[in-house]
């Protein structure tokens, strides 16, 4: 058996490509039931967000990997990429293991240290385990993949600094104010930045979100979103008043605050107002900051703050690397365990074979025993075998996760004569075909 798989992602596929490979809950669903009749896969997990499809399988060594892609994905696909193959990426053996673990602990991801992607691997695992598409391997792959998730989030700082403008923007605000609890925002502009950036405010704490827009439709379309209030884009003065803190993202090419209509406002204010200007070209006149508590940061000044936070999460994900290691390793001693257990089993059901017969001659010997003496025997048998089996069992695992585990199980094998045994076939070779390091490519 070999441990595979096949993906391509935002570092390998442009948008196009990605979202003609983006699947919906029943599309995996779908996908998982087709493999599971599929002689050529034992377990698979599908995992699909915006940036990454992801399919880890487990095989047989001769399967063609580009093949069973086109059989059991793309044939799924309403409208596949023509040239979805040359964005594709293959891996066999222990990459996949580490590919997995750095997606888990976010080092895969557009954003270095987001916090999203541990909960789709959850999502995508659940629904497998739902199927019935996996079993032993992948359920200790990806329940291991969660720890190591878990791990990196809390050993390292790898979440803790802002690394996009929008969130850079709630972290200075939350500086300034200490909380952003019971704060009021006021969104300039109805577009993607305005939104997320309110998003990240209001799950901050942020009490009321206003929305203002040239298009009053588009604002109140986005104030609904936050169980916020719209006003008409000619009133934004007027609603700066009651507002803490603005953030603008229109797409004007002059500034819609200017410091010659800002002064009434800020006469008769006390408390501090904050502009976030996120839009290029900028929004708020910067002869705003001369005004006694009012602040204006543009989209530089939070650049700043992104490749600062940037760096500190790189050094933060060399930590991670190291974790990342240790987790390896200790999947690797699990299939080594894997590996010489069906070897023990073996031995003891044999020794328990010879045991029970020879039991059987001795009672024809002894003649008419009386329970208690049967139970005797019985036990005192069960103590000789237990204590014959127990170093050579004891010394087996040890040597599993050695260099010469491999030659120590199979000497055991060969002296117990259980070499010619089904589960030798089965389990037997596991760790050195799933933990296999090959080239990368689509065909075995």
């Amino acid at each position: 058996m070999q441990l595979v798989l096949i993906g391509l992602s935002h570092k390998t596929a442009p948008v196009e490509v990605r979202e003609s490979i983006a699947l919906s809950p029943d599309d995996q669903r779908a996908i998982l039931e087709r493999c599971l009749t599929d002689d050529r896969v034992t377990e698979v997990v599908v995992v699909s967000t915006c940036n990454r499809s992801e399919f880890y399988f487990v095989t047989p060594l001769d399967v063609d990997l580009k093949t069973l892609f086109h059989d059991l994905v793309v044939s799924h696909l309403a409208k596949p990429h023509e040239g979805i193959d040359d964005y594709l990426y293959f891996e066999v053996g222990e990459p996949v293991v580490a590919h997995l673990f750095k997606v888990s602990a976010s080092l895969d991801s557009m954003v270095v240290g987001e916090a999203q992607i541990l909960g789709q691997l959850k999502d995508a695992y659940d629904l497998a385990f739902e199927v019935g598409a996996t079993q032993r391997i992948m359920n200790k792959l990806f329940r291991l993949s969660f720890e190591v998730g878990k791990r990196v989030r809390s050993e390292t700082n790898i979440g803790s600094s802002a690394v996009s403008i929008s969130y850079a923007a709630v972290e200075l605000a939350k500086r300034v104010f200490d909380t952003l609890e019971g704060r009021r925002v006021l969104l300039l502009g109805a577009g993607e930045m305005s939104e997320l950036t309110a998003t990240h405010m209001q799950a901050n704490g942020a009490s009321e979100v206003v929305v203002t827009n040239r298009t009053f439709a588009n604002a109140e379309k986005l104030a609904e979103k936050f169980k916020g209030s719209a006003v008409p884009f000619e009133d934004r003065y007027e609603a700066l008043r009651n507002i803490d803190i603005v953030v603008s993202a229109t797409a004007a090419t002059d500034y819609v605050i200017t410091k010659e209509d800002l002064t009434p406002v800020v006469s008769r204010r006390r408390d501090p107002l904050f502009f976030f200007d996120i839009a290029v070209p900028r929004d708020i006149d910067p002869a705003c900051a001369d005004f006694r508590n009012t602040y204006v940061y543009d989209v530089d000044a939070l650049d700043g703050i992104v490749e600062a936070n940037m760096a500190e999460r790189m050094v933060e994900a060399a930590k991670a690397e190291i974790i990342i290691g240790e987790e390896i390793t200790k999947f690797e001693k699990w299939l080594e365990l894997m590996e010489v257990e069906p070897t023990i089993a073996a031995m003891r059901e044999q020794a328990e074979a010879l045991r029970q017969a020879e039991l059987a001659k001795a009672y024809k010997r002894l003649g008419d025993l009386s329970p208690k003496e049967r139970d005797t025997v019985d036990r005192l048998t069960q103590s000789i075998v237990n204590k014959m089996l127990h170093n050579p069992t004891t010394k087996l695992r040890e040597a599993s996760s050695g260099r010469r585990g491999v030659a120590t199980v199979e000497t055991a094998r060969f002296l117990y004569n259980l070499e010619d045994e089904q589960d030798a076939q089965k389990g037997f070779r596991l760790i050195r075909t799933l933990l296999k390091k090959r080239p990368s490519g689509a065909s075995e």
